[in-house]
């Protein structure tokens, strides 16, 4: 038998969507590159208490610890607030939608 189809025309709104995990991931090197920075700013005197001197690569991982969860973090917020600004430019358009049923 020959199929029937059925048209209709439907409203829909289109809007863009930011990518969180690009923003997040953002967030991260971010964190990395201030974890870097504040490692190759720091100071590398004894501490007072043990009389032991940490080095850079140990900073580093310890200033990680802290760095990349908050840039994770702030990452995701850009990102919400992205899409907060771009929701304003949402668009209301015609659609139409198609079906093609076949009868046996």
């Amino acid at each position: 038998m020959a199929p029937a189809d059925s048209a209709q025309t439907v409203e829909a709104t289109v809007r863009k969507v930011p990518r969180y995990g690009v923003f997040m991931g953002i967030g991260v090197v971010v964190g990395v590159i201030v974890a870097g920075i504040l490692t190759l700013v720091g100071s590398y005197e004894p501490s007072e208490v043990l009389d032991v001197v940490y080095p850079a690569g140990q900073v580093f991982g310890f200033l990680l610890l802290w760095t990349a969860p908050i840039g994770l973090a702030l990452g995701g917020v850009a990102g919400l607030i992205a899409e907060r600004l771009a929701r304003r430019k949402d668009r209301v358009v015609r659609v139409q939608r198609e079906r093609i049923i076949e009868s046996d």
